[in-house]
């Protein structure tokens, strides 16, 4: 747990400084990080941004060096909880779709919000809950036990509720409360729980569980997303809701509604592209499973 009290003491420091003297030393500290980020894994990046975008080999290393600088800041921001819960409304905005959203909970039923690694997405939590919305986030357990308990801990500060990846049984009964389920939908899963779909003009894996549950608890699932403004303030937008056309072809339902969402993620990320995590290796099941076929 020597982690967990290491970051709990950084934090401390961190939530001393004023806001944008934390935001500086953010930045400083991804610029010296990013030195170190192993060679094979900046050309990961760079190589997906050019399969992606219609952009030269300088300006993918530019996309991908930005989209890894935000961390900086990102971190900063999340270690500054404890001084952000209490005023999030000075930090965050949210536009789009809310009175759809707010007739969703109104009828009881809960919804689904969908989004990316793009943006500070761990405000987006704390945003909507000190809005007054019921939101309960889906988390994969870090393989440390002190970052688990800490990034969780703080999660709560800020008003959201945590389940992890496994809980299916529980983000069902959750949702028949009148929850809001927020599920991050852009990585990339094994091949057995993913549906192939079309993602930038490429055969992509993807996870299936906003239209498996959004079908099976019959709920809206709204794509949101979160950006920075150039003067460090936070828009989240949420976009129109998406219900699934429930069919007797459960397999085809779930296969169509996750490239709807797929669809609106990839359109926020040609619009953002420097905010996605371009460093994850987006491909790597279908290139895996290609290259023991030999495919490749």
């Amino acid at each position: 747990m020597f982690s967990y009290y290491a970051v709990k003491f950084l934090s401390r420091l961190i939530c001393l400084l004023p806001h944008g003297a934390a935001m500086m030393l953010g930045q400083g500290l991804a610029r010296l990080a990013w030195i170190f980020v192993p060679k094979k894994r900046k050309t990961l990046a760079r190589e997906q941004v050019m399969r992606c975008l219609p952009v030269s080999a300088a300006e993918a290393e530019r996309i991908a060096r930005a989209s890894s600088l935000r961390f900086g800041p990102m971190l900063m921001e999340v270690l500054r909880f404890p001084v952000m819960k209490d005023c999030m409304a000075d930090y965050v905005t949210i536009t789009g779709a809310m009175d759809e959203v707010r007739a969703a909970v109104a009828a009881g039923k809960g919804a689904i919000f969908a989004t990316s690694h793009s943006g500070n997405w761990e405000l987006m939590g704390g945003a909507f809950a000190s809005a007054g919305f019921p939101v309960v986030g889906v988390a994969k357990k870090q393989s440390s036990a002190g970052m688990d308990r800490f990034i969780n801990e703080y999660r709560a500060l800020v008003g959201m509720h945590i389940t992890y990846r496994s809980g299916v049984r529980e983000m069902f009964r959750m949702i028949d409360e009148g929850w809001i389920i927020g599920l991050i939908s852009d990585q990339d899963p094994s091949l057995r729980d993913g549906v192939i779909i079309d993602f930038f003009e490429q055969p992509t894996n993807a996870f299936t569980g906003a239209a498996a549950i959004a079908r099976r608890c019959e709920v809206p699932i709204f794509p949101v997303f979160i950006h920075r403004e150039p003067d460090g303030h936070h828009v989240i937008t949420v976009e129109r809701g998406i219900m699934v056309e429930k069919t007797d072809d459960r397999a085809a339902d779930v296969q169509r509604v996750t490239q709807l969402v797929s669809d609106r993620l990839e359109a926020w990320i040609r619009r953002y592209p420097e905010e996605w995590f371009w460093l994850h290796d987006r491909w790597k099941s279908l290139r895996e499973e290609a290259n023991e076929k030999g495919e490749l």
